[in-house]
């Protein structure tokens, strides 16, 4: 922060030096507060940009009302994360403490929708990364089952690599496939598709292999790819990840950039057709490493009957 602000006050300095012959000596020192004041203010902007919101976790506690819900699923908990990226901003403290969050939720599930890893290539400092994500993770999968599937990083990066890392840490990868769970008598379905970016999703395929009458919930880590999953009423609700929520929200403007199949679903709660879309703002982050108003979240979505 404090290089930041030397270069912020040296082009300010040469500014205000340029002008210094134009003007009266009163309206000098108030372009010198003016120039104050707009250093400092971009210097704690970017400082809270960079270090503070980036690891300031929020819990978003979401009712999601199913009009097929079975009854004995009523009240059951997800705990959803997406887009860890390890190797980059995320390491192991960082991630350990996203665990440890989810763990004080308490959830009866937690879902993963993909982006574990960064980059377009795997490197010997993501070896490393792994290593922390396995330990760490592995406190999860000890008490909670976890379910996941995978985004474009992770075949960006190795997917082969990507899903050895998954399984040893207990991550159950659902690659265009289901899991059924079972409460009283009663099933739920979670369906998980690989990933939509680089078109490894083969969701016709799962389709025909869920039972006919099976009540089913959608893993697929892009949230636009609802505009396909909702057209046959198959699917109960969908979880994604993938758009960061932005990184940076600007007020009044909203996000100014955002990933291809996450631009119309960003984050939050949406119903499409008969089908509800949650799309996490996910808790990691690529480059640049900045958030703004738009802070990293680990969502608990309570599934409930209609209201």
């Amino acid at each position: 922060m404090l290089m930041y602000c030397k270069v912020h006050f040296r082009a300010h300095w040469s500014i205000i030096n340029s002008m210094k012959s134009n003007i009266s000596r009163r309206d000098f020192f108030n372009v010198i507060k003016y120039f104050g004041v707009a250093t400092l203010t971009t210097a704690a902007v970017s400082y809270y940009a960079g270090e503070f919101e980036p690891a300031w976790l929020e819990v978003t506690n979401v009712e999601v009302p199913l009009v097929r819900l079975p009854e004995a699923f009523r009240g059951f908990r997800v705990a959803h994360i997406s887009d860890i990226h390890i190797g980059g901003w995320m390491n192991r403290s960082r991630l350990a403490h996203v665990v440890d969050v989810v763990d004080r939720q308490k959830p009866d599930l937690v879902v993963i929708t993909g982006d574990f890893v960064i980059g377009h290539s795997w490197s010997g400092a993501l070896d490393d990364a792994a290593e922390d994500f396995v330990e760490v993770m592995s406190s999860l999968t000890s008490t909670y089952p976890v379910l996941a599937v995978l985004g474009n990083h992770d075949h960006w990066t190795d997917s082969v690599r990507t899903r050895a890392m998954l399984a040893r840490a207990g991550v159950q990868e659902l690659r265009n496939d289901f899991h059924r769970l079972e409460r009283n008598g009663e099933y739920l379905y979670i369906a998980g598709l690989d990933d939509v970016t680089e078109g490894k999703q083969e969701r016709e395929a799962l389709e025909s292999r869920l039972p006919a009458k099976a009540d089913a919930i959608l893993l697929v880590h892009e949230p636009d790819y609802v505009e396909r999953s909702s057209r046959n009423g198959r699917f109960l609700l969908q979880l994604s990840g993938h758009s960061h929520g932005g990184q940076v929200v600007l007020p009044f403007v909203g996000p100014p950039v955002l990933p291809r199949w996450g631009r119309k679903y960003p984050s939050g709660l949406y119903q499409v057709g008969s089908m509800w879309l949650y799309t996490s703002r996910g808790v990691g982050m690529t480059s640049p490493f900045v958030r703004f108003n738009c802070r990293p979240e680990v969502a608990v979505l309570t599934l409930n009957g209609p209201e």
